[in-house]
């Protein structure tokens, strides 16, 4: 359920899959560019006009206007809910222009938390910490909060952007550790034709699409302030706001991390490549080093495919070939193969034993997929240890009656 629920939450092309549309976006391509160049200008323009302004009312209304040139229109419900004596903000993350976006409604300050610094984290309009450690950062964010007369602040617990249709990241606890109330705020944003991001995407590469694309619709919804409570943790009280803005946005609150969108992304990634050459397969190589080197890497695939064999001798070693062309790791491939509830094709091996990884030679005690998964990481590592050793037992045996060797009862 998880696995398939990360599939939805986050967008790896940026065309649609419809050929319909694709073909209106490719008649609108060159309205679409002159209307990019344009907007490149007047972004120009409101970049100074917001620098030379102060910060009041005035000039968010005139960027306001000007960003809807832009074509990014700004919306907002209950702003009479919005809390002025506040002192932060949390919001669902979408785009890279989130923050902008709720700046334009009310002032507040978005502290940069990576390594990025400088002119282009001013330009953006994130607020430098100036700290190096993470302890430090969050000193300096309770003195900001605890300091009179400062602005409220807007973090983003998920810590990094979905496509806002599915779900939520995981919230963070630490940004509810500032302070003991806080303001939730959701934000929707919509936009025709294209993906609102992929997460390989570059901040300046997602503005030219922007730019781009007729308009992107920012929808900002204010709710109430809400207090933690004194038997509440920090954990819990995260949960609950991520709780409050996903039944706010229609969306479902998911336990995936952003290490989790990290590790989905590189898994994307790296699959790619091979399912691209495997396609390609069929298709004339014309260049000599090009099949010298496929037969390098299909050899290679082979006998790690057969040290999978070993231990898993009732496996098809096609299965196990496919599994390898993916994970490119012996071990993850055998794990892949334990976990898995597939029903494989039985090879003739002369057994009678029903199982779930083909047919075994004599009645076996091994139980290769756990009745439970362990709750800490600690009690699944032991686990798939567990059956791996257990499996290797089993090999061992077999290769022992295979061959008619004495058993030592002492190994």
């Amino acid at each position: 359920m998880e696995t398939q629920g990360i599939e939805q939450m986050f967008d790896f092309q940026r065309l649609p899959n419809d050929g319909l549309v694709l073909l209106l976006v490719l008649l609108y391509s060159p309205v679409g560019l002159c209307l990019m160049l344009l907007r490149i200008f007047v972004g120009a323009h409101v970049f100074l006009v917001s620098c030379a302004l102060p910060d009041s009312l005035a000039r968010r209304f005139i960027v306001r206007v000007m960003s809807s040139v832009l074509g990014m229109h700004v919306r907002q419900n209950s702003p009479r809910l919005r809390d002025k004596s506040t002192k932060l903000y949390i919001c669902n993350h979408v785009t890279q222009f989130d923050h902008n976006i709720v700046n334009l409604l009310t002032s507040c300050n978005t502290p940069m938390l990576e390594d990025s610094a400088g002119f282009v984290c001013w330009a953006r309009g994130f607020m430098e910490l100036g700290a190096i450690s993470g302890q430090d950062e969050m000193e300096s964010l309770r003195r900001y909060c605890s300091s009179p007369g400062t602005l409220p602040l807007l973090l983003f617990p998920e810590e990094d952007t979905t496509n806002g249709r599915a779900g939520l990241l995981k919230f963070s606890s630490w940004p509810f550790s500032l302070t003991d109330s806080i303001q939730p705020v959701a934000l929707q944003v919509k936009r025709p034709f294209l993906a609102l991001s992929t997460p390989d995407s570059f901040w300046l590469t997602e503005l030219l699409w922007t730019f781009f694309v007729p308009c992107t619709v920012y929808h900002v919804r204010w709710l109430p302030t809400v207090s933690r409570q004194d038997e509440e943790s920090l954990q819990e009280f995260a949960n609950k706001i991520q709780g409050l803005l996903a039944t706010e946005l229609g969306v479902v609150s998911t336990q995936i991390t952003k290490a989790d969108k990290a590790e989905h992304v590189k898994r994307k990634l790296h699959v790619a490549p091979h399912t691209t050459t495997s396609n390609l397969g069929a298709r004339p190589r014309p260049l000599g080093f090009m099949v010298r080197s496929s037969g390098v890497e299909e050899l290679r695939i082979s006998r790690m495919a057969q040290q999978v064999k070993e231990v898993l001798p009732d496996i098809p070693l096609g299965i196990i070939t496919r599994d390898l062309v993916q994970t490119n790791c012996v071990d993850t491939t055998i794990t892949n193969l334990l976990e898995s509830t597939e029903e494989f094709p039985l090879e003739a091996t002369g057994g009678s034993t029903s199982h779930p990884y083909g047919t075994l030679s004599t009645p076996s005690r091994v139980h290769p997929a756990a009745k439970s998964f362990g709750k800490s990481p600690v009690d699944r590592h032991m686990s798939l240890q567990e059956r791996k050793e257990a499996l290797y037992e089993f090999a061992r045996r077999r290769y022992i009656e295979k061959h008619g060797l004495e058993q030592d009862d002492n190994l």
